[in-house]
C-alpha cells in the first residue's frame, strides 16, 4: 500500500471540500484532496453560486477571473402558482457588490478551485481515488485509506475533513449519530434545449405538480418534484405520462420533451434528504457540508451552506494546523458552534415555509402555498428570502491568513 503523510486530508472534491483545500492550503497548510470520480464532468448537480460565494471569491482576488467563465445572473427568482406570478426571492437590495444568483454548471466551478488550489505548494488533488475507510490511533481518527488507479493508498494526517455529501463514507465510517427530517419529495432532474430569449417562470407550481427551470444559457436544466419515494411508481405509469406533467407547467415545452425526452435514461432521480449529524466532529475528523446535514434542492442553499462551512473550518483551524499543532475536539466543535444555527434555519425554512408547494404521498400540493400568501402580506418578505438563500444568517468572510488581498 502507498502511504502518503499530509497536514488534512479532505475526502470529496465538491465546493465545500475544495474550497477548504484552498484556503487551507493558502494558509500554508498542506492539503491533499481525494476525489472518488476521474473528472468533474456530471449533469444534475447543484449550478448555483450564491453572492456569498462571490464575497469570498472577491476576497480571494478570483472572483473577475472567476466571472468570465460562461454563466447566467439572476436578479430574482420568481414563482408561478394558482393564485398568479409573484417574486420568491429579489436579489436587488442585497448590500454590496454581488446582487445576483450565477447559474454556472458544477465541473466549471470545481476546475476553477482546482486549479486556484493547485496555485498553492501544499496543495494536491488526487481523482479516482474512493475513500473506503478511517485508519484510526488510540481512538483517534489518523488518516483514510483509498482505492486508486494505482493501487490501495493510505493517507496519513493530523485532520480528516469529510465533504464528501450526503451519502457520506466518512460519516458512516465514524458512527457520527445522525438526526433526520423526512424529506416531502424526491427529484426528478431531465434538460432541454433553450430558445434564444425564451423566458420562463424559476418556479411552477399547481395542484399535483410543481416544476423548477434553471436558466443555463443553451438549455434549461428542469426538475420535477414527486412525492417521496414514489418514483418507482411514476416510473411504471410510463415516460409519456411524466411528459404529461412536464408539459402542463410550460407547454411551450411540448415539442421539445417529444424530441429530447426519449425515456427514463434521460431523466435522473435524486433522493432528497434533509437530515443533519448530531456532531459534526470526532477526534482527528471533522465532517462539513452535506456530510454534516443534507439539505433538499429549494434555492441551491446546499452549495452555499458547504462553502461557508469550509470558510470557517479554515479560518478557525488553519491557524492551528500552520503552527503544528494537532486541532483538538475545542477547535472542531467551535466550528459546529458556529454553522449550526445558519443550517438549522435554512432545513427549517425548506421544511415548514416552503413544505406545501410539494406533492407528498398525502397531500398531492395546495393551490394556496403559505410563502405566498405570505409574500402578498408581507412586501418584504421577497428580501429577506434573497438574504437567507443568497448570504445566509451567518455569512463567513476568509479572514487575513487565507491570502485575502489589501
Amino acid at each position: 500500500m502507498r502511504v502518503e503523510q499530509t497536514d488534512v486530508c479532505v475526502v470529496g472534491g465538491g465546493p465545500g471540500g475544495l474550497m477548504a483545500g484552498l484556503l487551507l492550503a493558502r494558509q500554508g497548510v498542506r492539503v491533499t484532496v481525494l476525489e472518488k470520480h476521474p473528472d468533474f464532468l456530471r449533469d444534475f448537480r447543484g449550478d448555483t453560486v450564491h453572492p456569498s460565494t462571490l464575497r469570498v471569491m472577491d476576497e480571494l482576488g478570483l472572483v473577475d477571473d472567476f466571472l468570465k467563465l460562461p454563466h447566467a445572473e439572476a436578479p430574482a427568482m420568481t414563482m408561478d402558482t394558482a393564485t398568479g406570478p409573484c417574486v420568491f426571492a429579489d436579489f436587488s437590495r442585497l448590500p454590496g457588490r454581488f446582487r445576483f444568483m450565477a447559474f454556472m454548471p458544477q465541473w466549471d466551478v470545481l476546475n476553477f478551485l482546482a486549479e486556484a488550489g493547485r496555485a498553492c505548494p501544499g496543495f494536491r488533488l488526487e481523482q479516482s481515488a474512493e475513500v473506503t475507510g478511517l485508519t484510526r490511533e488510540n481512538d483517534r481518527v489518523t488518516g483514510v485509506v483509498a482505492e486508486t488507479e494505482d493501487g490501495p493508498l493510505e493517507v496519513r494526517a493530523k485532520l480528516v475533513i469529510g465533504a464528501d455529501g450526503r451519502r457520506s463514507v466518512v460519516r458512516t465510517a465514524a458512527a457520527l449519530p445522525l438526526a433526520g427530517d423526512a424529506a416531502p419529495m424526491d427529484a426528478l432532474w431531465f434538460r432541454l434545449s433553450r430558445q434564444d430569449g425564451e423566458t420562463v417562470p424559476t418556479i411552477k407550481a399547481r395542484a399535483g405538480y410543481l416544476v423548477v427551470a434553471i436558466n443555463r444559457q443553451t438549455y434549461w436544466q428542469a426538475v420535477q418534484m414527486i412525492p417521496k419515494g414514489r418514483y418507482e411508481a411514476v416510473r411504471a405509469t410510463g415516460i409519456e405520462q411524466f411528459r404529461s406533467g412536464v408539459r402542463r407547467a410550460h407547454p411551450g415545452f411540448a415539442a421539445r420533451l417529444e424530441e429530447e425526452i426519449r425515456d427514463w435514461d434521460d431523466v435522473k432521480l435524486l433522493d432528497v434528504r434533509i437530515d443533519r449529524l448530531r456532531r459534526w466532529y470526532a477526534p482527528g475528523l471533522l465532517c462539513i457540508g452535506d456530510a454534516a446535514h443534507a439539505m433538499s434542492p429549494a434555492g441551491g442553499v446546499g452549495i452555499n451552506l458547504a462553502v461557508q462551512d469550509a470558510v470557517a473550518a479554515a479560518r478557525i483551524l488553519g491557524p492551528v494546523l500552520r503552527a503544528g499543532r494537532v486541532p483538538g475536539t475545542t477547535h472542531l466543535r467551535a466550528v459546529q458552534r458556529r454553522r449550526e444555527l445558519p443550517m438549522r434555519v435554512i432545513q427549517l425554512m425548506q421544511l415548514h415555509l416552503l413544505g406545501d408547494l410539494y406533492p407528498s404521498t398525502h397531500r398531492k400540493s395546495t393551490d394556496r402555498p403559505l410563502v405566498v400568501r405570505l409574500n402578498r402580506l408581507l412586501p418584504f418578505l421577497p428580501h429577506l428570502m434573497a438574504r437567507l438563500i443568497a448570504i445566509g444568517v451567518r455569512p463567513e468572510t476568509v479572514g487575513e491568513a487565507a491570502g485575502v488581498r489589501n
